[in-house]
């Protein structure tokens, strides 16, 4: 058994909290039980991913992507409402991390995509950032860019979306999990050869092939599954209290 407000405590200074400018609240967001026996770890605090807490009877919901993002409405209405209310009934704490765990060097999803994909010499995609959100990255061989298609969707478990560019082999692959196309333009900055995030934008395909940048779309919710792994299994460590992940194989 941990205290709620020692996990947050921890989860905070581990992930640098306090330093990231963020969309949504980083932290604890709905208030539970103090006393935290298991936590449940998913993408996002959908509903699907509250009844599976409740199901196992977990005391605490961790997630990527949490509530009371910037742009929201106020009121706690409708399918929200619905949500919180049914973490409020059951007394289970809500708490999310959202940029920081983007970032972080080893419980991040960035890094876990390049472990996954067995990239080296790992640097930041924008060197001007204290806590880089994107990072960059070299294959120990450099592939076709078909060859990178088939290798990114076998490693990632889905069937990425590759935006063609003129480049005959990819080396340097700038990279950055979730709803980062935008970033293409940083990669092309860094003279990358790929550049890898979750989604893709009508406008993302002229972009490659205009920035000379192989793009290559493997899935918001399928590049941002291990971050909240790799938090709760070392919040699982360092206070010795079960953990489990809930997958919805969301394909987008």
């Amino acid at each position: 058994m941990a205290k709620l407000n020692e996990i947050i405590q921890w989860c905070d200074q581990t992930l640098k909290s306090h330093e990231f400018k963020d969309y949504a609240p980083n932290g604890l967001q709905i208030e539970g039980k103090q006393d935290i026996h298991k936590i449940l770890c998913a993408v996002t605090a959908s509903q699907d991913a509250i009844d599976a807490a409740i199901a196992q009877g977990a005391d605490l919901l961790l997630v990527h992507h949490g509530y009371f993002w910037k742009g929201e409405p106020y009121p706690i209405t409708g399918m929200r409402g619905k949500r919180i209310k049914s973490l409020i009934q059951q007394d289970i704490s809500l708490v999310g991390y959202h940029l920081p765990l983007d970032s972080h060097p080893t419980l991040g999803n960035n890094a876990a995509i390049a472990d996954i994909l067995e990239l080296e010499n790992i640097e930041a995609l924008d060197p001007a950032e204290r806590n880089p959100i994107g990072n960059i990255g070299y294959l120990h061989t450099a592939m076709s860019a078909e060859d990178f298609k088939h290798y990114v969707s076998e490693r990632l478990n889905f069937n990425a979306i590759h935006l063609p560019a003129e480049k005959n082999s990819i080396h340097k692959v700038a990279y950055c999990t979730g709803g980062a196309q935008d970033f293409i333009g940083k990669a092309a900055a860094q003279n990358c050869d790929a550049y890898i995030s979750g989604e893709v934008s009508e406008r993302t395909f002229y972009e490659a092939k205009e920035l000379n940048v192989h793009y290559y779309a493997c899935g918001h919710h399928a590049t941002e599954r291990y971050g909240v792994q790799r938090l709760a299994k070392a919040i699982s460590e360092q206070f010795n209290i079960e953990y489990s992940y809930f997958e919805l194989n969301n394909p987008i």
